[in-house]
């Protein structure tokens, strides 16, 4: 599973060619807010898309349910509207789920993440668009937008 943070981290390891966490890490640290606020490309960029987020009785200790309500052709988000996101998970191995500390704008952000930084071919929820990504690049991106003027205006 890939986050946000351990992807940042792994991008400014390869800008400045040493691994992320050295003595001069903290003077090249951008903030994951200033990073998704800038990133503005991709193959969903034209597309407007609509999610459903259920806040629970026991919020902040269960993290909201959230389903995308529009279509889309997306490795992470079913064509039904499940979303794969880690911080949207109860239980998580690697410590990066659902906590009490986070907020509905860590959602927020980890849903725009998906649209940017968090797409993940890697550990797909979808794997049909995973799959298809890996076989032609191009097409992908053509079914995407295709999707986005159909579903996503």
């Amino acid at each position: 599973m890939l986050t946000l943070a351990s992807k940042l981290k792994r991008d400014e390891g390869v800008k400045t060619g040493r691994p992320p966490g050295g003595p001069s890490d903290s003077s090249h640290r951008v903030s994951i807010r200033d990073r998704l606020l800038i990133k503005d490309e991709g193959y969903y960029q034209s597309g407007t898309f609509h999610f459903e987020i259920d806040v629970p009785e026991a919020y902040n200790m269960v993290p909201p349910k959230v389903k995308c309500q529009t279509r889309i052709w997306h490795p992470n988000i079913a064509e039904t509207g499940e979303i794969c996101l880690s911080l949207l998970r109860e239980h998580s191995i690697d410590g990066t789920g659902w906590a009490p500390t986070r907020t509905l704008k860590d959602v927020v952000w980890g849903l725009n993440s998906l649209f940017t930084d968090l797409l993940n071919f890697d550990d797909p929820l979808n794997i049909d668009a995973a799959e298809h990504h890996l076989r032609d690049k191009e097409d992908f991106r053509n079914k995407v937008q295709d999707y986005i003027k159909h579903y996503a205006r």
